[in-house]
């Protein structure tokens, strides 16, 4: 039997405590298979559901807006940092489904670590899991975290 042990591990993270416990397995598991592991967070612009309002967010907030995400990223980078386990971290601006499917193409990556909020019923319906669409469509296999 061929074990193929994960060289890369992807860790898409919303800043929440699931994210976290996320980051803490995959951390494990990279020290324990000799991994990387990325950090990703995938952001999209809020806008308003009423398009008569007209009303757009300014570059300058754009701007703060991903300084303050990527200074988010940068604090977990340093708290969860450990000596011999690489962690690197990315900011991308996209549908998080999406983007955490793209990354995971493009950084050819051998497993997913994500977490899941567990919604269910109403809050499921109109929020959506993107946990559910990434296991649809990655190419690796996804391991979920509540």
């Amino acid at each position: 039997m061929i074990s193929v042990l994960p060289g890369k591990i992807l860790v898409p993270t919303d800043f929440s405590q699931p994210s976290e416990r996320a980051l803490q397995y995959a951390l494990q598991l990279a020290f324990k298979l000799d991994a990387r592991v990325h950090l990703l967070h995938a952001y999209t612009v809020p806008t308003l559901a009423l398009p008569e309002l007209d009303a757009s967010l300014s570059l300058a907030t754009l701007n703060e807006l991903e300084v303050t995400l990527g200074r988010n990223l940068e604090q977990l980078v340093a708290r969860f940092g450990t000596a011999g386990i690489p962690l690197e971290n990315s900011l991308v601006l996209g549908e998080p489904r999406v983007a955490i499917v793209d990354a995971a193409t493009a950084l050819k990556a051998d497993l997913i670590v994500m977490g899941t909020h567990g919604r269910q019923g109403l809050a499921h319906a109109l929020i959506g899991s993107v946990a559910e669409v990434v296991v649809r469509r990655a190419p690796c296999p996804v391991l979920t975290v509540h």
